[in-house]
């Protein structure tokens, strides 16, 4: 796919992974929807978007636990960019690593909602714009997780899971249109999350956000007859 010129919308775009791929994306000459929940790092991202060469470059504000928000942040960018080609999938939160018991209904909910219930419901009100396009990709940036049972992570592994299922699904359904699909499963990576949740984590274990956001380029950047359906990156 020839990015430059391309209309993405990136969630989770404020700081982390998420920030780190609208900057590679605006490099490259594309046009960008940053969603998140801090409104002050969301304009902050944009503005450094614009800065490296995105053309437009434009925050809203949308929690992913409110269906209702992310519904108007869908309407809003479809209506301020006219047109969507591709989704990036990001956003996520981590709950601290223990048994299912330690877990809180409050921390439950909220990583179920913003992992996994609020990905679907973007992708579901973006999809009849993308399928609109010539070429057109969906690319959940999931988890190591996702792929990897891993102990202590009950609830954070069940949503990314049901991400990989989602995508491999979602992939097949639109085999006939020209909306690709992939999957990024990726090993920690040395972003704040972890540290929003109370977990220390050494950052030496990580994998960087910047190269993180260089493999999502390079996925995206593929010729129309190669794709990368699944990706897996660890250290």
């Amino acid at each position: 796919m020839q990015l430059k010129g391309k209309t993405v919308i990136v969630t989770g775009g404020s700081d982390g992974i998420g920030k780190h791929i609208c900057l590679k994306l605006a490099a490259e000459g594309c046009k960008l929807a940053i969603l998140g929940r801090n409104q002050a790092r969301l304009d902050q991202a944009a503005g450094e978007a614009r800065s490296l060469g995105a053309p437009e470059a434009r925050s809203y504000g949308a929690d992913m636990t409110d269906p209702a928000a992310i519904a108007a942040a869908a309407a809003d960018i479809l209506r301020d960019f006219g047109s969507v080609d591709i989704l990036i999938n990001n956003a996520g939160i981590w709950h601290k690593a223990g048994p299912l018991d330690s877990i809180s209904e409050e921390m439950l909910m909220a990583t179920v909602q913003t992992n996994l219930t609020g990905l679907m419901q973007l992708t579901r009100h973006l999809l009849p714009a993308l399928r609109t396009r010539d070429e057109a990709a969906i690319l959940n940036v999931a988890s190591k997780s996702g792929v990897a049972a891993q102990a202590g992570q009950s609830v954070y592994t069940a949503t990314k899971y049901g991400v990989r299922g989602f995508t491999d699904v979602l992939k097949l359904d639109e085999a006939e249109t020209g909306v690709r699909v992939a999957g990024l499963y990726q090993s920690g990576t040395n972003t704040g999350m972890f540290a929003k949740a109370g977990e220390d984590v050494p950052n030496h274990i990580f994998t960087e956000p910047e190269d993180l956001a260089d493999v999502v380029v390079f996925m995206l950047s593929r010729p129309p007859k190669l794709w990368m359906h699944e990706v897996r990156v660890e250290l």
